[in-house]
């Protein structure tokens, strides 16, 4: 029997960070296309990797797999880790990227097939009663679905990781959605952050936290910032993070929930995983000796629900130059930072000013749930990773350029959808989180045309903060507003019944509920968003344009500039990025058409 590990006995900051490797292209010139198509072979599989210091016994984890050319010999070698190697695209140059499944096992996570999920036994959604994991029910356990997913990519939907398109090992068996496991990204949009997960239907949370997680980083040659000679550190001084909570056992393996809140509905579903132990790049607790100089950090929060508030130790400022979906406007001095999952915030950060031997922790002081939850615990996730400066003559940080990007504010030409973020209660808690009180399987309720601008409000009647994340498209906050929860939930329910609903809701009007003025976006939300921060008691706008970001204003619907048709396959989905969420009901598709 599994024996959870105390967080509090395993060494901080005696770990050095990992940096994953990038990996490395085939090039292929097609005879009938004019341009060079870089090529990728990736594979899924189960195997173990020291994420706790040495002396620890190393984890059970699920990664990804491919080519990489070896920093230290020059020589192309396969690569296997978690989180995977780094995707290095060039904006304009598209790649293909087979995805191959290569777990053969059984999940060594808890499936509850009481939820809406991938099913390839066709076991239909069970009832209980419950029965305790392991074993669990052994037909959801076997075997296991993956579906890659390019999270704030501009990406055909046949490539963008549609959750009911997952396959099996050999794709013996594949979902309902399932054309092929050969993605083409055709890095179109403007350079940025972008990161790869797995996102089948009901167990993405499961495969995430199994380790399937990946950066994607996109150049552009032709903006300066992204060039040899740019003010910005580059090479070793360039370094993505992804932070993710989670438990331990003593024989090292994740230790993740094994009955749910409420077990005799759903066996082992929990409204939120959080952690105890903080990992950064698949490490626990880790160390990074830095020079004195400014360094790059492309940060995400790949963690399943936690949301991070991170500062320094020391309180030292520094400066975000770009979000989800490329380069800030202008760069953005901060002393804190909060990041919900599935966002990304890029970093610089000034070494120079520190006195060699300076040790600086990186700290989280956000609550769990967030903002009312438990505060984070300042001996264990109050803790990031540390940076320990080494001796050498302090290099100053260039000047940065006045303005990183121009970013044409987005008009509306198409309708406004109120759109509401509801929790159904339990006897113990929540049973399900839905978007407009819809379940998955409801009719399709959001059908944009391509190339409209729509106006998206969402009403929050919880009592959490959600990430809401929409597939395919980057967009932009309009602003924030405070609102009468309780007034505007109980007309909502007269209106409309108790969620959840097989049908479309009545729309009821938020206008008549405001209270306080609006607030606009914080500077460092200025710029492209894919995932936005959607708070309790507040309505958030977002303005979302069904066109590439480099579209000119005034993109008219029924107008396709994408460089395919996002009208054809199995379409595209919004959802909460809280994984727990997401995987029971938080998530609706959405087709767009012509």
């Amino acid at each position: 029997m599994a024996i959870p590990l105390d967080a509090l006995v395993i060494p901080k900051y005696v770990n050095e960070l990992v940096v994953p490797p990038v990996y490395f292209p085939f090039v292929v010139k097609s005879p009938f296309i004019c341009e060079a198509i870089h090529k990728y072979s990736v594979d899924v599989t189960q195997f173990r990797q020291q994420i706790l210091p040495k002396g620890f016994p190393r984890t059970t984890v699920w990664g990804y797999g491919g080519l990489i050319k070896d920093s230290t010999t020059g020589k192309i070698r396969f690569f296997r880790n978690s989180p995977g190697a780094t995707f290095e695209a060039v904006r304009g140059v598209r790649i293909q990227v087979h995805w191959i499944n290569c777990l053969f096992g059984r999940h060594l996570l808890p499936v509850d097939p009481t939820l809406h999920w991938a099913d390839p036994n066709n076991m239909g959604m069970l009832m209980p009663p419950f029965r305790p994991f392991p074993p669990g029910y052994a037909r959801a356990q076997k075997p296991v679905p993956i579906v890659p997913h390019l999270h704030g990519g501009e990406s055909e939907s046949v490539s963008d990781g549609h959750p009911d398109a997952w396959f099996t090992a050999g794709e013996k068996k594949r979902g309902m959605e399932f054309v092929t496991s050969r993605y083409t990204y055709y890095n179109s949009q403007e350079p940025t952050t972008l990161w790869y997960h797995d996102h089948v239907m009901g167990i993405t949370r499961l495969n995430v936290l199994m380790g399937l997680a990946g950066f994607y980083v996109l150049r552009d040659p032709a903006n300066p910032l992204d060039q040899p000679t740019s003010v910005l550190p580059r090479g070793k001084y360039e370094i993505p993070l992804a932070i993710q909570d989670r438990f331990f056992n003593t024989d090292g393996s994740f230790d993740f929930p094994k009955v749910g809140i409420n077990p005799e509905i759903h066996p082992y579903w929990v409204p939120e995983f959080f952690g105890d132990t903080i990992m950064v790049n698949g490490k626990v607790w880790p160390n990074l000796n830095v020079e004195r100089r400014q360094y790059r950090f492309r940060l995400l929060n790949g963690s399943n629900s936690r949301f991070y508030n991170l500062k320094f130790s020391n309180g030292m400022p520094f400066v975000q130059i770009g979000s989800d979906g490329g380069y800030l406007p202008t760069a953005v001095t901060l002393d804190e930072l909060l990041i919900a999952p599935g966002e990304r915030a890029d970093l610089l950060v000034d070494f120079s000013i520190l006195a060699p031997g300076s040790k600086i922790i990186i700290q989280n002081d956000a609550s769990a749930p967030f903002p009312m939850g438990a505060p984070a615990d300042p001996q264990t996730v109050g803790q990031i990773m540390q940076f320990t400066v080494l001796p050498g003559t302090p290099v100053p940080p260039p000047p940065l350029p006045p303005i990183l990007n121009t970013i044409t504010p987005l008009v509306p030409n198409s309708r406004k959808r109120t759109l509401t973020l509801v929790e159904s209660m339990g006897p113990a808690g929540p049973i399900m989180v839905t978007l407009n009180g819809q379940q998955w399987a409801a009719p399709i309720s959001e059908l944009p045309r391509v190339g409209a601008t729509e106006i998206w409000e969402l009403v929050n009647l919880t009592m959490d903060a959600h990430p809401i994340h929409l597939h395919l498209v980057q967009f932009q906050v309009v602003n924030r507003q405070d609102f009468l929860v309780d007034n505007y939930t109980a007309d909502w329910l007269a209106l409309n019944g108790e969620p959840p609903y097989m049908f479309t809701p009545k729309v009821l009007p938020v206008k008549p509920y405001l209270a306080n003025p609006p607030i606009g976006p914080a500077p460092n939300e200025t710029g492209w968003k894919d995932t936005v921060q959607a708070f309790p008691g507040q309505v958030t706008r977002i303005i979302v344009r069904y066109a590439p970001q480099d579209a000119p204003t005034g993109t008219a619907p029924g107008t396709n500039l994408y460089p395919f048709d996002p009208t054809k396959g199995p379409g595209y989905v919004w959802h909460c990025h809280i994984l727990d969420h997401e995987d029971n009901e938080m998530m609706r598709p959405y087709m767009v058409t012509p």
